[in-house]
């Protein structure tokens, strides 16, 4: 969705708080009381009220919305920004675009909206031929020590798995040098605190359908994960070419450290993750047209707060 298209959409307010009700009411409004989902529109108080034991539920309450104070036309135009580009903004460029006068409120609402987008991509598995390795990102953390050490184990580096489905091309057009012979499906990204057998196998696990073909290098971290799925081919990988023996994880990880360097610059190992979720939320519906209304649906499903409790 254009500018053009936003602007005439969501003119004001109302325009926005309109769309999100009819959203909320198509998904359906459950008393957080009695659980029924019989509710009157209550049009002067802006609330549902509970059919069977009056309780009330605000438009905000039970979303990602609940406790903000920026208005509906901010979050919006928020999500707005960042459904609009394969690339990202920086809570800093978000602020000066919605003329917000603090810094904080911005960033708070992009990261819970980032966090949204993850929890929507975890209640699906990725399955078929899926392409698997670990990724190490530059992140800052003042209570870790700071060492030169490269690659797996480095302390100035965060750990993150990377799983990629790669279908099998069906065109009738010549291959084209050096592109892969498969077709790139959904991908994810997910911290791990460690690359032990223990740590792998259960990312995987909460990844991955038990139908899955596993490709993997000769990493032995992943040989328990690969017990639970339907099949786990090892390659002996060069590391000069891991690019084409494992071709969709290794150009997903050069995107997303690409974004990560030129947007954000520095980031903090503890909000990595929702950077990643971002990132995948986006590559994974990149041919879709309605990501914008997909994206609000994923905000009044989920809400997250700083505790990190999540309800769905």
């Amino acid at each position: 969705m254009n500018l053009f298209d936003f602007s005439s959409r969501f003119p004001d307010e109302a325009s926005c708080r309109e769309v999100f009700k009819a959203h909320r009411e198509q998904e359906g409004i459950h008393c957080r009381r009695c659980g029924c989902s019989r509710h009157y529109w209550k049009r002067k108080r802006q609330q549902w009220e509970c059919k069977n034991c009056a309780f009330r539920t605000t438009l905000r309450s039970g979303t990602v919305m609940q406790g903000s104070k920026l208005s509906f036309l901010h979050w919006f135009k928020a999500m707005a920004l960042m459904s609009s580009t394969k690339k990202s903004f920086s809570a800093k460029e978000v602020q000066r675009q919605l003329g917000h006068c603090r810094y904080q409120p911005v960033w708070e609402m992009m990261h819970k909206i980032r966090a949204v987008m993850g929890l929507r991509d975890d209640t699906y598995q990725l399955n078929g031929r899926v392409e698997a390795d670990e990724a190490f990102f530059v992140t800052v953390d003042e209570n870790r020590p700071d060492t030169l050490k490269r690659g797996r184990g480095s302390e100035r580096q965060t750990t993150v798995m990377v799983l990629a489905e790669s279908k099998v091309k069906e065109s009738r057009k010549p291959k084209k040098p050096g592109r892969p012979t498969t077709a790139l499906g959904h991908i994810k990204m997910k911290m791990m605190r460690s690359t032990t057998a223990d740590t792998i196998s259960e990312k995987g696990k909460k990844t991955l359908d038990t139908g899955t073909d596993l490709v993997t290098d000769g990493f032995p971290s992943y040989n328990e994960l690969g017990k639970d799925l339907r099949s786990h081919t090892r390659l002996k990988v060069p590391p000069k070419e891991a690019g084409k023996l494992l071709p969709w994880v290794h150009i997903e990880i050069a995107n997303a450290k690409r974004l990560l360097l030129d947007i954000h610059h520095r980031i903090d190992s503890d909000f990595l993750e929702n950077y990643l979720n971002e990132f995948c939320y986006k590559a994974n519906r990149k041919y879709f047209d309605d990501i914008f209304d997909r994206l609000i649906i994923a905000c009044l499903s989920f809400r997250w707060n700083w505790l990190g409790e999540t309800y769905g």
